[in-house]
């Protein structure tokens, strides 16, 4: 669950949620540092570089998403030890049972399913990306939230974009300038 959060909320691509490691996340500060992704070529997968340069970013984490992560890792530490020599230490923040990379593939075959089976109108993982110009970033040592966090995506500082979403009358935004505050 706080995979797909992370993706929703805070603007992470699938290979990137794919290649977030533990050293990248700093709980007590409240912050992960986006600096890699796994990259999907076909059954291939490699570790590189952020899909642009701004897409290597910092990223703030509110008190709710620290808590889901902090859930996820105790419960990856028991995954770990039910699973002993089995267990593949990877470091990564999502991993498969055995502790195994993910491959990005893999995150869009999920979520297609779990759309699927929710009843919802069908929604690509992708589009989750764009809600993070829905949530308000908070500032992090003073600054403002595009110069640390990143602005969110498809929204360049100064940019006027008016979008909707989540047309069902359960959340809209209307004006984004800069970054939603």
């Amino acid at each position: 669950m706080v995979m797909w959060w992370l993706i929703a909320l805070r603007g992470l691509r699938r290979g990137e949620a794919a290649g977030l490691r533990w050293a990248d996340v700093d709980l007590d500060a409240g912050v992960a540092m986006i600096e890699q992704q796994r990259i999907a070529n076909g059954h291939l997968v490699t570790v590189g570089q952020p899909k642009t340069a701004a897409s290597r970013r910092l990223i703030a984490l509110d008190r709710h998403t620290v808590r889901l992560l902090r859930e996820h890792r105790r419960r990856q530490h028991v995954e770990q030890k039910a699973a002993n020599e089995v267990w593949q230490n990877t470091g990564y923040v999502f991993v498969a049972k055995d502790g195994a990379a993910l491959h990005p593939d893999v995150l869009t075959r999920r979520f297609r399913h779990l759309v699927g089976e929710s009843g919802l109108p069908p929604v690509r993982l992708h589009d989750l990306r764009p809600l993070a110009c829905a949530v308000p970033q908070r500032r992090i040592g003073g600054q403002e939230p595009d110069r640390v966090v990143g602005t969110p995506p498809g929204v360049r500082w100064g940019q006027r974009r008016t979008d909707m979403w989540l047309s069902q009358g359960t959340a809209e935004i209307s004006t984004v300038d800069g970054v939603v505050s």
